[in-house]
């Protein structure tokens, strides 16, 4: 369990995988799906994943360059074994919500 939090520790990682799952994405496209991330940190982020073997950056040779970002198979696995927790937290959307107005 440490380690799968440390791969996805911080509010970012989670919603990125789930973004990427998606399609590959350009940081900008990312930056539109998640627009209260800073680029800062959403650059900080996609780092970090890439470190850990997550997401794999592509630059394609074009003038401007066209970076794109997707998920490695090992990434695409974490996806895979985060979907239950998506769909507790979907189940019990009612419940948390409630919880987070007290």
């Amino acid at each position: 369990m440490d380690a799968a939090v440390d791969v996805i520790g911080g509010k970012w990682k989670v919603l990125l995988l789930w973004a990427l799952a998606q399609r590959p994405q350009r940081f900008g496209e990312l930056r539109r799906e998640l627009p209260k991330i800073s680029e800062k940190v959403l650059a900080q982020q996609l780092r970090e994943l890439e470190a850990d073997g997550i997401v794999h950056r592509e630059i394609f040779p074009q003038v401007p360059p066209k970076v794109e970002y997707s998920l490695t198979d090992f990434g695409t696995s974490l996806n895979e074994a985060l979907a239950p927790l998506g769909a507790w937290g979907r189940t019990h959307m009612a419940h948390l919500e409630a919880t987070y107005r007290s």
